[in-house]
């Protein structure tokens, strides 16, 4: 039974992920982008489905949509910080009763952000060839801006759109047993 619950979590997951990421594909690909999906990256604080869950979700979006350089790197750049993310949730864990401590809250949506932010750039520069931002031609430059860019977006969709998630989820979750 668990076995079962853990690939159909993985899965409704990677569903969840593929089809927002696609539904609102203009806003969650090339530089300048919020992927609205990378709010869920907060869910392996609830359950390790969602690390296979998040990273063949990505795939998916990526096979659909993307190059083979970020089908490969952005897929594995997500499944790196989901992992991370659930480090994150044992290392600050205060119990399945006590809820989520406050460092934990905060610091479980920085893998995506920053992970992200560091690989994204050169997966935009080298996959895509977007080569300029603005009138930013030089290599360094626009692979700095490229990840300001991916970082300000990371940080939205994590931050400001995973942690209202992450509340919910939590409260839903002491009423339920979701996860």
């Amino acid at each position: 039974m668990k076995k079962t619950r853990f690939i159909v979590y993985a899965a409704v997951i990677a569903a969840l992920y593929a089809v927002l990421t696609m539904a609102l594909w203009e806003f969650s690909s090339l530089a300048i982008q919020v992927r609205l999906s990378e709010a869920l990256c907060i869910l392996p604080l609830f359950t390790p489905a969602a690390i296979p869950g998040l990273f063949i979700g990505c795939a998916v979006a990526n096979i659909l949509s993307g190059t083979w350089v970020d089908n490969v790197f952005g897929s594995l750049t997500t499944l790196a910080a989901a992992a991370v993310t659930a480090v994150i949730g044992k290392r600050f864990s205060l119990g399945r009763r006590q809820g989520l401590s406050r460092p934990r809250r905060w610091l479980a949506p920085l893998p995506a952000v920053v992970f992200n932010a560091l690989v994204i750039p050169f997966v935009l520069y080298f996959g895509y060839g977007i080569t300029s931002m603005g009138s930013t031609t030089a290599t360094v430059g626009v692979l700095a801006l490229m990840a300001l860019s991916v970082f300000v977006g990371q940080a939205i969709a994590c931050y400001v759109v995973g942690i209202p998630l992450m509340l919910l989820l939590e409260r839903i979750n002491d009423k339920r047993r979701l996860f």
